[in-house]
């Protein structure tokens, strides 16, 4: 995938280093491939179709033509509960805004996808595990703001292992602050879609992911609440082997459609054309 200059200027140096290895091992198939093989195919394995975890600034890339004009950068993290462990959360942040090139594990903005004009937010699961603070609430709060008083549609990559731990309550309430802002959203007639992509759990599985008016899935992506051991333990059953893959969801009518990485974007500008009125026959 060519670079464009406004993605090459926000990407950190250890970004850029992540890039440039050689070779990368599937965990579909095991199989090394190279990574340049790898990043031109949408990071899709070339050999079982296994969809690796894709950063945020990859995946803009690959679905906004042109330029992206970022929304919410300016909000920054803190430290409400003077979080304390081995390691305090303000180290934890600097290490991972060094190793992923991001300031927060979600990027927002507008930007256009096939000529449509969109709010797009795109969670990084390489942020503290995508986890939902205070700031991931905020600028998808934002987000759907901006979008509601320019009455764009409004597109959201969830990748997330749920509320963030060192942010205890505050972290919770995002939940209850996303979803309002969703309801608002909608309640005046705008589209709103989730795409939901490995892991999406937690707190956010539990709001803003599930509240669409469609919901897709990447192939094998794993959609949950509850971890599994947790839910067997509890209920003292053995859950089936696809439980809580994106195809059992489908299968059970949790989500509405399951789409592989390479037919993504087309899929999403089919929704924004039957939203506009303007779908092209078959």
């Amino acid at each position: 995938m060519a670079m464009p200059e406004w993605l090459r200027s926000r990407r950190g140096k250890n970004a850029e280093a992540r890039d440039a290895a050689l070779w990368s091992k599937c965990p579909g198939c095991g199989e090394v491939l190279y990574r340049r093989d790898l990043a031109a195919n949408q990071f899709v394995c070339t050999k079982c179709g296994h969809h690796f975890r894709m950063g945020a600034h990859d995946r803009i890339n690959m679905l906004i033509d042109g330029d992206f004009h970022e929304i919410g950068a300016e909000v920054q993290p803190g430290d409400p509960l003077g979080w304390a462990d081995k390691k305090t959360y303000a180290v934890k942040l600097a290490g991972d805004r060094e190793k992923s090139g991001l300031s927060e594990g979600v990027v927002c903005g507008l930007g256009a996808m096939d000529g449509f004009e969109i709010a797009l937010g795109v969670m990084d699961f390489h942020f503290r595990g995508g986890t939902m603070g205070t700031v991931v609430g905020e600028r998808i709060t934002m987000l759907l703001e901006e979008a509601r008083k320019r009455k764009l549609p409004c597109i959201i990559f969830t990748a997330s292992g749920g509320a963030r731990m060192e942010e205890g309550m505050f972290a919770l309430m995002q939940m209850a602050k996303t979803t309002a802002a969703v309801t608002r959203f909608m309640d005046e007639g705008n589209l709103f879609v989730t795409v939901l992509t490995d892991p999406t759990t937690g707190g956010v599985s539990a709001s803003f992911a599930f509240e669409s008016d469609v919901i897709i899935a990447e192939p094998k992506a794993m959609i949950g609440f509850a971890g599994r051991r947790v839910i067997e333990q509890t209920i003292r059953q053995k859950l089936p082997d696809q439980f809580q893959t994106a195809e059992f969801l489908l299968e059970k009518g949790h989500i509405d459609m399951v789409v592989n990485r390479h037919d993504l974007k087309a899929a999403l500008v089919r929704l924004l054309q039957y939203a506009a009125g303007k779908v092209v026959a078959s």
